[in-house]
């Protein structure tokens, strides 16, 4: 177990069924994976971290038919393949909406722009986010964006996965990139598969959160922000997204 009182620790977590799969790496390297039933409770557990990085749309639009920047800019930088799996951001009103319909409809009138299910199927996870760090300000300082594809495309050096995350050449794939970043990415992964359900937590689930993590070790100073400078949401959230510098680790 690592100790944490006398180290910096940094967190990455993914939203998975059974609430949130974070991993936590301390300066040291050593690491602990634990599951969330609820964002609050995450950030409640690790909030001395200096680094959260959620997989997870932070500051939404409230209306407009422009697209978050970082959205766009993410999609360009993956190219064609990979840049699909970053969904346009809903609107704020559409994430508290109670059904999909209704989500679709508010989308729709205050952006011009639809709902994709798949959309839809993630927005308890940005709304709970959402009423996080409305309730708790403090917390909008060390919890941060980012999208795991996009992570792993820095920590390649700048080169998008070939392979889609779901597939056995997609997942060696990925192992390989985190496994040049962090020495026990194979023990951190076979713990995780050995400790939970399948269908609490996915096995995507556990890269895309070693993935912030290995991120978030780096730390803030040494990440890139997209866009640089981000923008800012009505409600003062940035809408940006993190990720490592090419020349890091």
């Amino acid at each position: 177990m690592p100790d944490l009182e006398n180290q910096p620790f940094y967190v990455g977590a993914d939203g998975c069924r059974a609430g949130w799969f974070a991993i936590l790496i301390t300066e040291d390297r050593q690491c602990r994976a634990e599951v969330f039933p609820n964002v609050v409770a995450l950030s409640e557990s690790y909030k001395e971290a200096s680094l959260i990085l959620l997989d997870v749309p932070i500051g939404l639009r409230e209306r407009g038919d422009y697209e978050r920047i970082c959205d766009r800019e993410a999609r360009r930088l993956l190219g064609p393949e990979r840049g699909r799996g970053v969904f346009r951001a809903p609107c704020r009103q559409a994430c508290y909406a109670a059904t999909y319909e209704e989500a679709k409809a508010v989308n729709k009138q205050l952006t011009g722009k639809s709902l994709p299910v798949q959309t839809w199927g993630i927005i308890p996870k940005i709304r709970e986010v959402d009423e996080h760090l409305e309730n708790n300000q403090s917390a909008i300082a060390s919890t941060k964006e980012i999208h795991p594809e996009l992570c792993l495309w820095a920590l390649a050096g700048g080169r998008p996965m070939a392979h889609k995350k779901d597939t056995p050449l997609g997942f060696c794939e990925r192992l390989k990139v985190l496994r040049s970043h962090h020495s026990h990415t194979d023990a951190i992964v076979s713990d995780a598969l050995n400790n939970y359900r399948r269908q609490d937590v996915a096995k995507d689930d556990i890269l895309d959160a070693l993935a912030a993590a290995v991120t978030a070790i780096a730390g803030l100073n040494a990440l890139i922000t997209l866009p640089d400078p981000p923008e800012f949401d009505d409600r003062g959230l940035p809408m940006q997204m993190l990720y490592r510098a090419l020349n890091v680790g």
